[in-house]
């Protein structure tokens, strides 16, 4: 039994070590990306200690572009510092590694933004951006006649947006246009 609360709270731990190391929001698949990568979990493990560290505050959840995002809390960065001994030295370098090598990823994707705003019952505007270091370095605005076209418009932008982008570019600066 001890063994299971010990391991309850390194896994505790670990989330909340990653979140401040993070400092961004990041979704939960991939939090769990990370996590699992650290320290072999299920999801549904994950979730639990996920919603248990919700509960007590330590972490906040937030709705961004449509999904659920998760990043620290002022009490959680607290907890973490008087709980941080309880993870051991190797998960810590391990959680380091992981990390350097997702954060790219996870900036990738979220630096690929498509909403679609309501203008009425029928009409939509449907805004596709592109953000690099904080700045929008791509925006463009269309109409969409239904929430379906808007809906088709926002995922194909959010998943081809890397093929996309530079053949507006290259329309855009092409001299004989």
């Amino acid at each position: 039994m001890e063994n299971n609360t010990n391991s309850l709270a390194q896994d505790k731990v670990l989330i909340l070590y990653v979140l401040n190391k993070l400092n961004q929001d990041v979704t939960s698949s991939d939090l769990f990306k990370i996590i699992s990568n650290v320290n072999n979990i299920n999801y549904f493990y994950f979730r639990q200690i996920l919603m248990d560290l919700v509960d007590s505050k330590l972490i906040g959840s937030y709705t961004k572009d449509e999904a659920s995002v998760f990043e620290i809390t002022a009490e959680g960065n607290n907890s973490l510092e008087l709980t941080i001994d309880v993870l051991p030295g190797l998960i810590k370098l391990k959680a380091d590694t992981v990390l350097k090598n997702e954060l790219n990823n996870i900036v990738d994707e979220s630096s690929i933004i498509a909403e679609f705003i309501p203008e009425n019952e029928n009409n939509f505007t449907v805004k596709c951006k592109i953000i690099e270091n904080n700045t929008t370095v791509f925006e463009v605005r269309t109409f969409a006649g239904s929430r379906e076209r808007a809906k088709a418009i926002a995922d194909n932008w959010k998943n081809n947006a890397n093929s996309i982008y530079p053949k507006i570019m290259n329309l855009l600066t092409e001299k004989n246009a």
